[in-house]
């Protein structure tokens, strides 16, 4: 049989934390894990440029007989999603599906606030495109959405200054800035897959009544009910339950210790150019 794996990318590392969920609940299937690095980070890229490295990705995976693609990555998700859905893809690609983190996302956070608003913490670019805004006003028009940008989350992440105390310093800032803005948000959502890990700090940071929401469930869950709507694209996913790494930065061996870190264990990658 064919290898026809599930595709997922990512701008660089933050993708590996839905990666994870989504291996740990459909372990059978087979992937392809893309990580952009070598061009990233994403979030303060314009929305021409970011379309333009996500669809290159996009069609990389493509070539290697990915069916179905998930942008693990709220930035690309926001800010080129639909332009792939609606415009590149039909003609070209009219049995692939690419999908998103967002619209899940949206589909089910307003179960989880009491007071009925809701804090989203993302890039600058992700925060920008209102995408949030607008997804969950189509799901819970009745729920107030507040957003705050984080543009020093990823690059202490990334650096692996995360767990350094300097970090607090920056997790508080934001924090303030957006609780600020209400004193009623109980819920605040993760809006980028890098931030899982510095969830500890941000649970310390704020009160014990507000709720922090990760995405790599929510997207796991979504993913296993859209393969059991679409039997027909759950059937051509081949099952030998491999996982293959990618990276579009030269330095793998910098790209697998960063990213062990994210998948939760031993990652082993290859360098490739999408161009």
């Amino acid at each position: 049989m064919l290898n026809k794996p599930i595709g997922i990318f990512d701008s660089g590392y933050g993708g590996l934390t839905v990666f994870r969920s989504i291996a740990a609940q459909l372990p059978e299937y087979d992937y392809i894990y893309l990580g952009d690095n070598g061009r990233s980070p994403y979030g303060n890229r314009s929305f021409k440029t970011i379309h333009e490295y996500t669809w290159e990705c996009v069609q990389w995976l493509f070539k290697q007989g990915c069916p179905l693609i998930i942008l693990a990555c709220n930035t690309a998700s926001a800010k080129a999603l639909r332009t792939i859905q609606q415009q590149d893809m039909p003609g070209l690609h009219t049995d692939e599906r690419v999908l998103g983190v967002i619209r899940p996302t949206a589909e089910v956070i307003g179960n989880y606030t009491q007071t009925g608003e809701i804090g989203v913490l993302g890039t600058k670019g992700t925060v920008q495109s209102e995408s949030y805004l607008i997804e969950i006003q189509k799901f819970f028009p009745e729920i107030k959405v507040h957003q705050q940008a984080c543009p020093l989350w990823v690059p202490l992440i990334e650096t692996g200054e995360y767990n350094n105390p300097g970090a607090d310093y920056f997790v508080q800032l934001y924090l303030d800035q957006l609780l600020e803005q209400s004193a009623n948000i109980d819920t605040i959502l993760l809006a980028c897959t890098h931030y899982p890990l510095l969830q500890d700090k941000i649970e310390k940071h704020l009160p014990q009544d507000i709720k922090v929401v990760a995405q790599g469930d929510i997207v796991a869950e979504s993913l296993v009910d859209y393969l059991q709507r679409h039997p027909e694209m759950e059937e051509r996913l081949s099952k030998g339950g491999s996982r293959k790494f990618f990276t579009t930065s030269d330095d793998t061996q910098d790209f697998d210790h960063h990213a062990s870190m994210f998948f939760c264990s031993a990652v082993q990658s290859e360098y490739v150019s999408v161009k």
